[in-house]
């Protein structure tokens, strides 16, 4: 209903030459967007389209740009990836509206705006790589790295320049297919750290835009994709708790502990930092000076009050 008002509005003060154009809201839109594109300030559409990408259901303020022309004049590249094409049994599916779903479902795990953009331009290298071959069907093979370079001069074009932005959207849809390829139970954890050091502190938002990708209508192929990925995941987070682990840095030293203490050296520091290790591990407590000292106080205090055997 908000739309039609919007509709009706555009409607009234377009200046349509023709009653072919007045009859129908939607070509007066598109009649004034077309003729008067150029006083259109491009940072004030792409604020107005910001704020469609930020809202929990986007695909329906997206649509509505398409719908009204705007869509393919500020993004083409969305246009281009439109339409199914089919050669005797073989067909692929519309990657336009396979890209609607892909930035609603996103919005279900993340409101990052540039995590957004990146879930809506990750398939738009398909519209130039997209082949048939006899006996295989249609294949769209090395898009992601083909619609990763695309990146910068769609930016320029929208005058959106903030170098980390863009590094940043090209990373994540340069690897938006690697994961799913890292999902067998057969994976080495060689091939998920070199992911994990081309992805850095992005890997959880990779993740994100691989979920939300899954959008065929077969319930148990879903949730199979979906557990393989959670379970990723998991060999993702116990990779990052063994790199942790080997470049632990003790707050304390064996010295510290003594001198805290009053004690000599003897067996029961090391057991002592072991203990600490595991505690600042775990976030039981945080790797600080502090919070270390009055933790093996406590410790100590414990064990001598109780006769606790430290181990």
């Amino acid at each position: 209903m908000k739309d039609r008002r919007k509709l009706k509005f555009y409607n009234s003060n377009s200046n349509s030459n023709s009653n072919s154009n007045s009859e129908d809201p939607l070509k007066s839109i598109r009649f004034y967007i077309e003729n008067n594109f150029q006083i259109l300030s491009i940072e004030r559409i792409i604020y107005e389209f910001n704020k469609i990408l930020l809202d929990k259901n986007p695909s329906k303020g997206i649509f509505f740009y398409y719908k009204i022309g705007l869509l393919k004049i500020i993004l083409p590249e969305l246009i281009n990836i439109k339409g199914i094409k089919k050669i005797h049994c073989f067909k692929h599916k519309d990657n336009f509206y396979h890209t609607l779903k892909v930035v609603d479902n996103i919005s279900n795990y993340s409101n990052n705006l540039w995590l957004k953009w990146a879930a809506l331009l990750h398939d738009i290298g398909k519209y130039l790589t997209k082949k048939y071959r006899s006996n295989i069907g249609w294949t769209f093979y090395s898009h992601e790295l083909i619609g990763a370079k695309m990146i910068d001069s769609i930016f320029k074009r929208l005058k959106l320049h903030k170098k980390k932005n863009i590094k940043y959207i090209k990373n994540i849809i340069k690897y938006s297919s690697r994961p799913i390829t890292l999902i067998s139970y057969l994976t080495t954890d060689s091939s998920i750290k070199k992911l994990l050091v081309n992805m850095g502190n992005s890997i959880e938002d990779l993740i994100f835009l691989c979920k939300s990708d899954i959008t065929t209508k077969k319930f148990l192929k879903k949730k199979q994709f979906k557990q393989k990925l959670d379970f990723l995941k998991k060999k993702i987070k116990k990779i990052e708790e063994k790199k942790n682990k080997k470049k632990f840095v003790f707050p304390l030293s064996g010295d510290n502990i003594m001198n805290i203490l009053n004690i000599n050296s003897c067996k029961e520091i090391g057991i002592l930092k072991k203990l600490l290790k595991k505690a600042i591990i775990k976030g039981i407590i945080p790797n600080d000076f502090n919070k270390a000292s009055l933790f093996i106080k406590n410790l100590y205090l414990l064990k001598n009050l109780f006769k606790i055997k430290i181990k």
